[in-house]
Order: C-alpha cells, then structure tokens, then sequence
C-alpha cells in the first residue's frame, strides 16, 4: 500500500495541474449528455450519443481515444427525479472534500479512481470480457470518503427517511463485500478498483484503529482479571464478592495482613496473628 508520504508527493507535483470545482465540471457534463440522450434522433442528434461515449477497449484500441475522458460524462441511466438527487450528493460530497483537501488532493482521489477503472476494464477486456468501463466509481468512492469524514450527517432517504450516512456507507461496504466474496475473479477485480483510491487514503487509518481497538479490548480483559482477582472474601465464611455483591466486606486493622470479613464478623472474630498462616490465605 502506498504511504500517504509518497501521496502528497504527487500531491505536490501536480498542484499546479489540478482542476478547481472539478465537480461542477463533471457533473455539468454529464447534464448536458443526459439532455442530448434523451432527445430523439429526428431532433437533430441522430444515433444515441452514448454510443460513442461509453469506454470500450476495442474501439479505443481502434483509434477512438476520446473514450478514455468522456465516459467520465455518461449520466446514470435513471430517467426520474431520483437523478436530481444522484447530481445534489455528487455536488455535496465533491465540493465538500475539495474544500477540505484542497483541490490537488481531491483531483488526485479521483485521478487514481479513474485510472483503476480503465485498467480494471481493459485487464477484463484482455481476458475476453466485453465489459464497458463504468464511471459508478465516482459517486461511490466520493461517499465513501464523506461518510469517513462526517459519519453522523444525515441524509432524508427517499426525501422523508433520516439515516446517518454512516449507517448507509456501511450498507455499501458490505454489499462490497458480498460481491468480492461471490463474485467471479474479474468482479473482484472490479470491486477493488473501485475503492483503490479511498484505501489507498484512509486504509492507514483504518489500520490504526484496528490496532488500537485490540489493545483497548486486551486492556479492558486484563482489567477484568485482575478486578475478579481482586475478591473479597470473609475469612469467617463463604461471603465473598462474588456471591454477595452488595455486601459491605471490611478489612480488620487489628489482624496481621490483608485479613477481610464481612460486616456480620467483622466485630465478632478472633484476630489473626502472624503465626495464622493459613488464615491469610484465604484473602
């Protein structure tokens, strides 16, 4: 994995490369081509232009290059309202993470999106898939590096249902997970493709907290022990800690050692001496 070190190094070479509001631009694009699709041929388009736009290995591979960008611009395929809200979270989730980062870091989470989605097509291409690269790596991974960074935004799903972001990002991970889990070796290939670029951001601190997390929950047993090690017991009877939580157990200032009883024998025993060994044990 890549160290976030060696990250703002390219960082840095390619701030005066980055597009500011690259966001805005992406998803103006993909409103106009979503206009031109759904206009009919006899109004002047003629063939759908999607046709010519999508990613296909073979074509590019014929010379039609300009499939490498403009697959970028290819709109989701809903044809309702629910589009409008595809476009209102890109525009929140995009613009949010520029404004964090900057716009160098953010051009860079999306370039390595980008590029790990045209290999991982062009690979399944060499296999002797006929896949067409898809652009869902865009809106998935921009949420993805949201909900890491405001897990308790709530989103109104359906435009009525309130649900903290991290509970729908966690959703997607494992419906993530069941697809890498059953899918075919290509599909895996593509699931990883399309969150290389958030691990490759946040894996690191994922990682640390996992580590620390170990170490709390092996704190807290060994806190545990120790606290049930630690049981009073009355030396003049079975009352202890355990069998009688709420008991009050004292310890005798009078008797040699650490010597406990509860409050029924704590004025009514004989005193241990030094020499009652096998008294003090029982502490």
């Amino acid at each position: 994995m890549l160290g976030m070190s060696y990250l703002q190094k390219i960082e840095r070479k390619m701030g005066h490369w980055a597009i500011p509001n690259l966001t805005v631009f992406i998803i103006a694009g993909q409103v106009l081509l979503y206009f031109m699709i759904t206009m009919r041929p006899e109004q002047g388009f003629g063939e759908n232009p999607l046709s010519k736009v999508i990613l296909l290995p073979s074509a590019v591979i014929k010379g039609e290059v300009w499939r490498l960008i403009t697959f970028v611009f290819v709109p989701p395929p809903s044809r309702s309202l629910f589009i409008i809200f595809y476009w209102m979270l890109m525009y929140l989730f995009g613009t949010s993470l520029e404004q964090h980062w900057g716009a160098a870091r953010y051009n860079l989470y999306l370039l390595i999106g980008y590029l790990a989605s045209i290999a991982a097509v062009f690979i399944a291409w060499g296999f002797g898939s006929n896949l067409a690269a898809e652009n869902s790596f865009l809106l998935g991974t921009l949420f993805f590096a949201y909900a890491r960074m405001n897990p308790n935004f709530v989103i109104h799903l359906f435009f009525v249902l309130p649900i903290q972001i991290k509970w729908l990002a966690l959703l997607y991970w494992i419906s993530y997970a069941y697809s890498f889990l059953t899918g075919t070796g290509m599909a895996r290939m593509l699931v990883v493709a399309s969150i290389l670029n958030y691990l490759l951001f946040f894996g690191r601190d994922h990682w640390r907290e996992f580590k620390s997390g170990n170490r709390r929950r092996s704190h807290q047993a060994s806190a545990k022990a120790v606290q049930k090690q630690l049981l009073h017991q009355c030396l003049a009877c079975d009352l202890n800690s355990d069998n009688a939580p709420k008991t009050l157990f004292r310890y005798c200032s009078k008797c040699d050692g650490q010597c406990c009883y509860c409050p029924e024998h704590i004025q009514n025993h004989e005193h241990v001496t030094a020499d009652d060994s096998s008294l003090t044990s029982k502490t």
